[in-house]
């Protein structure tokens, strides 16, 4: 399997796309590649994998291998005061507790933790891409994960709007005001600089040399119908999906009438996962006779990959 520079795993909850996302990131690392997975799934479970506590910071957890989880919480606080702080200096005083109030307001509104998780992710990808060889990203379950990569586009085409319109009313107050001199203005570099960001990422999202798409799944039919809606819909969007892992397939040698009727069911979804996948490259990985918990039992799992 070849991996890209940035690496996104994704998947319904529970089907194994952290130990996925986990176990190619030993890999890389075991094969002298500086890692780095990053967690933006608010359940984090990268820390319990690699039995050690992992935060919003990075920590090495192996030898070329470091970990970091986002908090999505955490980062729709930050990204508020630092609204809060851009627009302090350009507010005038006694209308400022009334901005802020409305800011406040905003957190709660639909989509503003994905925003801040976003926000954070293009920091996190822009300030790690040339310290590490390859960025895995170990998304949230499937809907958040599509939130998430709807994202750029939607972002950019915003800060388009705000960056013409804030150049507009600088250009307006200039005639008006400064006898048409160009006045300073923080809020539009500010946005400008946003603007620029978001575009330096989103090309490197949609570079299927630089960033590649896998998602985990079971043989079974609620997660094949929604990671076959999801990868439709990311396709919808330019994001190419290369890679099909299908975890816990059973073994074929059963004896047991309950097991071999459960086998009996699963080849009918592999065969429909055969069939709905053509495009991707389908992986089947094993269902092992114990838990995914330690070093030795990724780097098994690692080797199906």
């Amino acid at each position: 399997m070849d991996i890209k520079k940035i690496l996104f795993v994704g998947g319904k909850g529970g089907v194994g796309k952290s130990t996925t996302a986990a176990a190619i990131a030993l890999k890389l690392a075991k094969n002298n590649k500086r890692t780095l997975i990053i967690s933006t799934d608010p359940a984090h479970n990268i820390g319990d994998i690699f039995h050690q506590q992992v935060g919003h910071t990075q920590r090495e957890v192996y030898s070329n291998l470091f970990a970091l989880e986002i908090d999505p919480q955490q980062e729709a606080d930050r990204y508020i005061q630092t609204v809060k702080d851009n627009i302090r200096e350009t507010v005038k005083p006694h209308m400022l507790e009334e901005v802020n109030r409305q800011i406040d307001l905003a957190k709660c509104s639909p989509g503003a933790d994905e925003a801040a998780l976003f926000d954070k992710l293009v920091s996190i990808i822009i300030e790690k891409k040339d310290k590490f060889d390859h960025l895995i990203i170990d998304t949230a379950p499937t809907g958040h994960t599509l939130r998430l990569l709807s994202l750029p586009e939607l972002m950019t085409v915003w800060m388009n709007g705000m960056v013409s319109r804030r150049k507009k009313i600088n250009r307006n107050y200039s005639q008006l005001l400064n006898d048409g001199e160009e006045i300073e203005d923080p809020i539009y570099k500010i946005l400008k600089m946003r603007k620029n960001r978001f575009k330096e990422v989103r090309d490197m999202l949609l570079n299927s040399k630089v960033t590649g798409y896998l998602f985990v799944l079971n043989a079974e039919r609620l997660p094949i119908i929604e990671t076959k809606k999801a990868v439709m819909l990311l396709q919808d969007n330019d994001f190419q999906v290369e890679t099909i892992v299908v975890n816990k397939v059973l073994p074929d040698d059963m004896s047991d009438t309950f097991f071999q009727q459960r086998k009996q069911q699963e080849r009918v979804y592999l065969d429909q996962i055969k069939e709905q996948f053509k495009s991707q490259k389908v992986m089947l990985i094993p269902l092992f006779n114990e838990d995914i918990h330690s070093f030795r039992m990724l780097s098994i799992f690692a080797e199906q990959i």
